[in-house]
């Protein structure tokens, strides 16, 4: 028999063209399998032309409201149609869905797709949709082949919701080669940055009250958007030291993280995996976040930056000054964050799951990847 290159279909419930952490984990994950031979193709909403050539569009999202955030989704009946016929008409050897039970094309993946099927989980806690999702655990239980969680948190949450045992959790990969090749943007002093969304619980205004506690020569880039921007704007009005980025692409993302003295993650809660914290780590600038769950899956305090109780501007802000001080305490965490972000990179993810998609896949033919470094 003849060898035949895997197809691997992977589905996004979020619309592609929005940034988000699990768009670019999928998509991300998308390119590192192309690169070691697998025809990889990206299934999910897209508003607007798709990103890549190697996305499927399945229609136009609708934001809804979802664990303190706003979550582009296509739940309507013509994407529902579109992932099936999507399915259908690509005949892939494995099928991977991030959010499983997310309304859109990954739960009708889940319901309707004849293809062994991948489940990651990347959500942890519970909230209003997963109140409800039990009604879907036979589903994940009998059609999963394989569970996946992307942290310990992660993997506890789709325990509690769906009882089912067996998650092996693997990690959200970053690439730490484009990290280190990205040009740093100049600045003009020192200079703090955050990245995420401008919601309550991902907590700006709380970085705002310790920036008011730092020298007046430091700066802060701010970027993102969300439905705090326009409060935390008026709030700040006037402060020339503060920039406000908006939504900014990846490139000038990278180039903001080299560019900058300290990123910045001063999230509350929600958190179940610290992408923005490996970026940083893996562009070698210092990090200060919060000391949650989600962060110290990513970051040992101390060792590979600096942690501190959310919520607690002063302390932030002592954390920040710390960091931004500089020294051979901070630069031996600085290196010490970049040996951990090469731990998490998204070529080491794909070799993973491409281990995954071949035991499924079957025995019954020959399947050719390329495997890469």
């Amino acid at each position: 028999m003849g060898e035949a290159q895997l197809r691997i279909g992977l589905v996004c419930p979020y619309s592609l063209t929005v940034a988000g952490g699990v768009q670019g984990q999928v998509l991300g994950l998308a390119r590192a399998l192309r690169q070691i031979g697998v025809e990889a193709r990206v299934l999910g909403p897209s508003d607007g032309p798709p990103p890549h050539p190697f996305v499927t569009p399945l229609g136009n999202s609708l934001r809804q409201s979802a664990n303190g955030s706003i979550a582009p989704l296509a739940p309507d009946i013509p994407a529902t149609l579109r992932t099936i016929t999507a399915l259908r008409d690509e005949e892939f050897d494995v099928v991977h869905l991030h959010e499983p039970i997310v309304p859109g094309p990954a739960l009708t993946a889940l319901l309707f797709c004849d293809q062994p099927l991948v489940g990651t989980f990347h959500r942890a806690g519970l909230g209003r949709w997963y109140s409800v999702a039990r009604v879907f655990r036979p589903f994940t239980t009998v059609r999963l082949s394989a569970r996946v969680a992307v942290s310990e948190q992660a993997a506890l949450t789709a325990k509690a919701v769906f009882g089912d045992d067996g998650y092996q959790v693997l990690w959200n990969g970053i690439d730490v080669a484009a990290a280190q090749a990205a040009e740093p943007e100049p600045t003009r002093g020192p200079t703090v940055l955050f990245l995420g969304r401008h919601e309550e619980r991902k907590g700006l205004d709380v970085l705002l009250d310790a920036f008011d506690l730092l020298p007046p020569d430091v700066r802060l880039w701010v970027a993102g958007e969300g439905p705090e921007t326009a409060r935390l704007v008026a709030r700040t009005e006037g402060v020339e030291r503060i920039e406000w980025l908006g939504t900014i692409a990846e490139d000038d993302k990278r180039r903001r993280l080299r560019g900058a003295d300290v990123v910045c993650a001063p999230s509350k809660e929600g958190e179940s995996f610290g992408v923005v914290l490996l970026e940083a780590l893996a562009a070698g600038t210092p990090v200060v976040a919060s000391d949650i769950d989600g962060y110290r899956n990513v970051m040992q305090g101390g060792v590979d930056g600096l942690l501190v109780p959310p919520g607690d501007a002063p302390a932030l802000a002592a954390g920040l000054a710390r960091a931004l001080q500089g020294g051979p305490a901070v630069q031996r965490m600085t290196d010490h964050g970049l040996e951990r972000a090469h731990q998490f990179s998204m070529p080491r993810l794909a070799e993973r799951y491409l281990s995954i998609y071949e035991a499924l896949a079957g025995s019954g033919r020959a399947i050719t990847a390329s495997r890469g470094a």
